[in-house]
Order: structure tokens, then C-alpha cells, then sequence
């Protein structure tokens, strides 16, 4: 309910025309050369969605201000890559694009316009609707067999149909924070921060490695599912379960990095799983030599 309250209050405010107000002030006690990184977050994320959702930024990125075991780099790409996350693409962030560059390039002949067609999911482009249109769609898509389908998409400034067009889809941003595509990005955020958290003080030489698994998560259409369902395997099968103290890696931050490297784009993920059970494995087997010996009582 609180969610569905938080986006209710975003869409009214873009609505009255509060989104087109001031940006939020920068944060009180941002360390040393974050002032930059955060104001083009702030200002990203103002011409993204407005100024409710460019405050949500600040808010999430107060959590890791004044924090003794947050270094002045590393708060830095926390800040910058959460800019990129929650500025996501899909077709309303690429209408805006267009319609920008469109602008640039309005009565400059040494910049022609020239059409943009971009590859989606069917399941991507009803994922970008609100949730109560989009869920039962996706649901006969689902029963279909059509989720992955792929359907091209033409985004064009060289007619006058074609810019109203672009209007048109850029001006669906202010239903974005209904649509199912933003809840997910929401949770998948939260989570990300969430386990930042988590490793500094259980693992904190992993807690770069953590910030820098925002870079799987890009673009859109399967590179964009593949990233996703990868860091959620590698987050699932080797970060949690060494929070939770059930997995004893003691290199996280290389673990993450050796299973990284043999991610390949496949649906069923064969060539990450592998890697990922063989470190678990290593891990446990490591483990249990050192137990051993312990409990025989051997020097």
C-alpha cells in the first residue's frame, strides 16, 4: 500500500506540475568530490521523471552519507550508478532522447534527423504500461507463448506525425511509476542498496564488487533480462548465502568476479551455474579441511 501511495503522489504531483519545480537540495555531508556525481544524478533524474523521483534518489543515497566504512570512491559510484539504474531505459526514456536530440538539431542542417528503431520484447513494451492494464496482457501473453516475442520499434523526428508521435510516448512518463517494468527496477534497487548494506560490515572488501554488479543490469530487450536474471543468480548463489554465514567465502569481492567472467548470454544460464556451484563447492570443501583437523585436536 505504501508503494502504491508513494507512486500515487508522484503522478499527482506531475499532474499539477510540481515535478517541474526546483530540483531537491543536495544532502548535508556528502564527502569530498560527490557534489558533482550527485548533482547530475539530480538533474538526470529531474529530466527522467521529475522532482518527486530525483528526491527519492537523495533519499536512498543518504543511507551511505557519514558512513566511516563508505570511502569518498566508492559513495561516489554508488551514487553514479544508481543515477544510470533508475534512469532505465524503455521506450518512453528513448522518445525522450529523440525529441532532445530532435531539438538540438531543429533548423541546423548539419545535424539531419534520422529514424532510431530499436528491438524489444512484446512482454518489455506491455511491461512499460500501468500494472492494471498490463498484468492480465501479460498473462494471455504468457498463456500464448508471445512473451519473448520480438517487435521493432521505430522512433522517427522526420515528420511532423512522427515528432507528435514521440510527444505522445514521452508524455507516458507519467504513468511509468504504475507500470510493472518500474516496480521490478523499484525492488531490484532496493535490493542492490540492501546488499551494500550488508557487506560492510560482514564482508567489507566485497563491498565494491557488490556496487560495481550494477554495471550487469543495462539496455533493454534480452541483454537487458539476461543481466538481470545473472545478477540475481550470482547475488542468490554466492553474496546472500555468505551474509547469511551459510557459505564461507572468504573472497567474496573474487568469487563474484570469477562468476562474472563465465556469464554468457543464455536463458538457462548453464555457463554461470556451473562456476557458481563449483565456488560454493570450494568454499564448503575449504572449510570443512580446516574443521577437520581442529576437532581431531592436531596442531
Amino acid at each position: 500500500m505504501a508503494s502504491v501511495l508513494s507512486s500515487l503522489r508522484y503522478l499527482l504531483a506531475d499532474f499539477i506540475g510540481e515535478d517541474g519545480s526546483t530540483p531537491p537540495f543536495l544532502p548535508n555531508g556528502l564527502p569530498d568530490g560527490a557534489a558533482p556525481v550527485v548533482s547530475e544524478g539530480i538533474h538526470r533524474l529531474m529530466d527522467y521523471q521529475g522532482s518527486s523521483y530525483a528526491q527519492l534518489y537523495v533519499d536512498r543515497l543518504r543511507r551511505f552519507i557519514g558512513r566511516r566504512d563508505v570511502d569518498n570512491a566508492m559513495f561516489g559510484e554508488i551514487a553514479r550508478l544508481m543515477a544510470m539504474r533508475m534512469s532505465y531505459e524503455d521506450p518512453i526514456r528513448i522518445a525522450q532522447f529523440k525529441l532532445a536530440e530532435h531539438g538540438i538539431g531543429a533548423g541546423n542542417p548539419r545535424i539531419p534527423s534520422t529514424d532510431d528503431i530499436r528491438r524489444f520484447r512484446l512482454d518489455e513494451l506491455i511491461g512499460a504500461l500501468p500494472a492494471i492494464v498490463a498484468e492480465p496482457a501479460l498473462d494471455v501473453l504468457e498463456w500464448m507463448g508471445w512473451t519473448h516475442k520480438p517487435v521493432s520499434i521505430r522512433f522517427s523526428a522526420t515528420s511532423r506525425w512522427g515528432i507528435r508521435r514521440l510527444k505522445i510516448e514521452a508524455g507516458l512518463r507519467r504513468w511509468r511509476l504504475f507500470s510493472v517494468h518500474y516496480a521490478k527496477e523499484r525492488g531490484w534497487v532496493e535490493r542492490w542498496l540492501h546488499m551494500i548494506g550488508r557487506s560492510l560490515p560482514k564482508q567489507p572488501r566485497s563491498a565494491s564488487a557488490i556496487v560495481q554488479t550494477a554495471t550487469m543490469v543495462q539496455g533493454y530487450g534480452d541483454a537487458y533480462r539476461q543481466g538481470l536474471a545473472d545478477w540475481h543468480a550470482i547475488i542468490d548463489g554466492l553474496a546472500k548465502p555468505a551474509f547469511d554465514g551459510v557459505l564461507p567465502l572468504i573472497d567474496l569481492a573474487g568469487a563474484i568476479a570469477e562468476a562474472r567472467a563465465a556469464a554468457m548470454p543464455d536463458r538457462r544460464q548453464a555457463a554461470l551455474t556451473r562456476p557458481i556451484g563449483e565456488i560454493r563447492t570450494r568454499a564448503l570443501f575449504e572449510a570443512q579441511q580446516l574443521v577437520v583437523p581442529a576437532e581431531r585436536g592436531d596442531p
